[in-house]
């Protein structure tokens, strides 16, 4: 049995690179983590797949404040967690029985396994800051095993 590619994508902060798109065709589902800029940079993203959202810290206007701050996504047995800066996270997600929480705000990738949940950020897909990588991700999910691929992307 072949596993759901969940993309995960964040911090575009109003540009989506065709780097960013090329990686996420062929996703099942796609996660933008905040600080998306702009509601021009969701419609290419769910013209892919069914797109989870959350709102980021630079989100703002109308078209922002329809976003939730926190989402959940379930894929079988394996619920995902979706919140843009980890420091405001206010649940115990392994009690919550989340396996999995995609953050973004840092720009900095990363992916570490605390009390049996996967945290992972996929950095930050948008402009570059400081000496950080333009990066992006995908889950796959198999069943109720999880991994995890980080992408620096070449721009």
């Amino acid at each position: 049995m072949s596993g759901t590619r969940v993309g995960l994508i964040a911090d575009t902060h109003g540009l989506l690179r065709p780097q960013a798109l090329d990686f996420l065709r062929g996703c099942e589902h796609i996660i933008h983590a905040g600080d998306i800029a702009g509601p021009d940079i969701l419609e290419p993203l769910a013209a892919l797949a069914p797109l989870t959202v959350v709102r980021g810290n630079n989100d703002r206007g109308a078209w922002a404040a329809a976003l939730p701050e926190t989402a959940v996504l379930r894929l079988g047995a394996v619920a995902i967690y979706v919140i843009h800066d980890l420091k405001q996270l206010d649940i115990d997600p392994a009690a919550a029985g989340m396996r999995v929480v995609v953050a973004g705000h840092s720009h900095r990738p990363s992916c570490q396994q605390r009390g049996g949940v996967l945290y992972v950020n996929p950095g930050s897909a948008g402009r570059r800051r400081f000496t950080l990588p333009v990066s992006i991700g995908a889950l796959l999910v198999e069943e109720e095993e999880v991994s995890v691929r980080l992408e620096t992307l070449a721009v």
